[in-house]
């Protein structure tokens, strides 16, 4: 990759897909009433329940889900536990659980917390709504290991059969990252491993535990070429300036992309696997590769804030400035305050500046560069690409506007230079600001004749 192309492209980190995961789980036992129109009651309600839980798969498998279907295949849990009710059984947590699961699918997270909690209620054992609670808790307040230590109880409780918690266990330990649990005798990476494994052994066919593998192994190829350190090895920032990135594990790499390739097959509408293979293809260098799996994400889940941001910056990397600029605009609606999302796009817009529609398009970079200094002012690397924008656009503008467009230049040379400080993904760009600040001062100084 070039140092131009390396300007703009930076992989965002893999994500842990935490929730949202199918569940099987039937419905508990009846316990209508004695006459035997209740018992019909609580029959009929039973095939409602297992015909919902189908629509739920089957919607899984298509990757179809709207706002509508959550909510109308959610109404469908509620109603089963409204005809237990009548018949005098008592209300099932399955159902209310995958009511919740129904909704969560599109992203409807405070009312499907309420649902795993009506479920939770109904039966303080019925260990999935446990876990989801657990999970949703740790969004709240991010203690990592306090969710891990809570996860690792449901799991004991379900007598590690769990496999959406055995999953969502194995991505925290890999969000933790430690050398070693001092508890477990092994470290994060090695007890996620083994979770993944327990997990595929109970559902081979179940996705989220291939993507987290496929995950685990870039993460390890990654953290080879970090010196070792898993959490060091994740880039989550769009960067304006990277170096070139040591090579990661090619053993790891072939690992990840086989985990990659198996799942797809089993499951092609799977929208995050699609998203992690293209994280891998670019490990791997194969960016065209890597375009079609972001490309399939982003298709299979137009909400897949992730696979727009990942489609965008490899679009950025080889030029593709307009199919970077629709990505990014889809991030902006669906997520207004990412930082990344602004920055980039102003990048993609600054990389169209041509001909008539220069003033504009110059305004609409700036605009967001703005944006994204209001959402994050410590951040510098906004500052960097606004005094690019001004010194090579701006300031050529017009002669009126050169000395004054210069000097603002300088001054964002500047302050890119104080916010970067010594972190070391900026080191390119800090020498190269200190280039163009050199530049500009003898054209400051040309211009004033001196």
């Amino acid at each position: 990759m070039s140092r131009r192309t390396a300007r703009w492209i930076g992989w965002l980190g893999v994500s842990t897909f935490l929730l949202g995961c199918t569940s099987t789980t039937l419905i508990g036992p009846d316990t209508p009433g004695e006459t035997e129109q209740n018992q019909e009651k609580v029959r009929q309600s039973k095939a409602s329940f297992d015909a919902a839980l189908r629509d739920l798969a089957q919607h899984d498998r298509s990757g179809d889900w709207t706002n509508r279907k959550c909510k109308d295949l959610s109404a469908r849990f509620i109603q089963v536990n409204e005809a237990r009710r009548e018949a005098g059984a008592e209300p099932a947590p399955a159902a209310a659980y995958n009511a919740g699961l129904s909704l969560q699918r599109c992203g409807l997270h405070r009312e499907a917390k309420a649902r795993f909690e009506q479920a939770a209620n109904l039966d303080s054992e019925f260990h999935p709504a446990r876990a989801q609670l657990v999970l949703y808790a740790y969004r709240t307040n991010h203690d990592l290991d306090r969710a891990i230590s809570d996860l690792e109880a449901v799991i004991r409780a379900a007598k590690f059969q769990n496999v959406e918690a055995l999953v969502s266990l194995a991505a925290l330990q890999m969000e933790r990252g430690r050398s070693q649990d001092p508890a477990a005798g092994q470290n994060d990476l090695e007890a996620a491993q083994q979770n993944l494994q327990r997990a595929m052994a109970i559902d081979d066919g179940y996705m989220p535990a291939y993507n987290q593998l496929a995950v685990l192994y870039l993460e390890r190829a990654r953290a080879s070429a970090a010196g070792g350190s898993a959490r060091a090895a994740q880039p989550r920032h769009l960067v304006v300036a990277g170096s070139e990135h040591a090579r990661a594990n090619q053993q790891q790499l072939d690992l990840a992309a086989l985990v990659a390739s198996q799942a797809i097959r089993k499951n092609p509408n799977y929208a995050p696997i699609h998203n992690t293979a293209g994280l891998i293809q670019v490990e791997l260098g194969d960016f065209n590769g890597a375009v079609g799996h972001f490309r399939a994400a982003r298709k299979l889940d137009p909400k897949f804030v992730e696979a727009h941001l990942n489609y965008a910056a490899v679009n950025l990397s080889f030029r593709g400035f307009e199919e970077a600029m629709h990505a990014y605009r889809a991030v902006v609606r669906l997520r207004p305050r990412s930082y990344e999302a602004h920055l980039g796009l102003a990048l993609a817009l600054r990389g169209q500046i041509r001909g008539t529609e220069r003033d504009s398009l110059v305004e609409q970079a700036q605009r967001h560069l703005d944006r994204a200094k209001q959402i994050a002012p410590n951040r510098p690397e906004a500052y960097y690409n606004e005094a690019i924008l001004t010194q090579e656009f701006k300031a050529k503008a017009s002669e009126k506007q050169a000395k004054p467009m210069l000097k603002k230049a300088l001054s964002l040379y500047g302050e890119f230079i104080a916010r970067a400080g010594d972190q070391k993904r900026f080191s390119d760009a800090i020498q190269r600001s200190k280039e163009r600040q050199q530049d500009i001062e003898q054209m400051l100084a040309f211009l004033d004749g001196t």
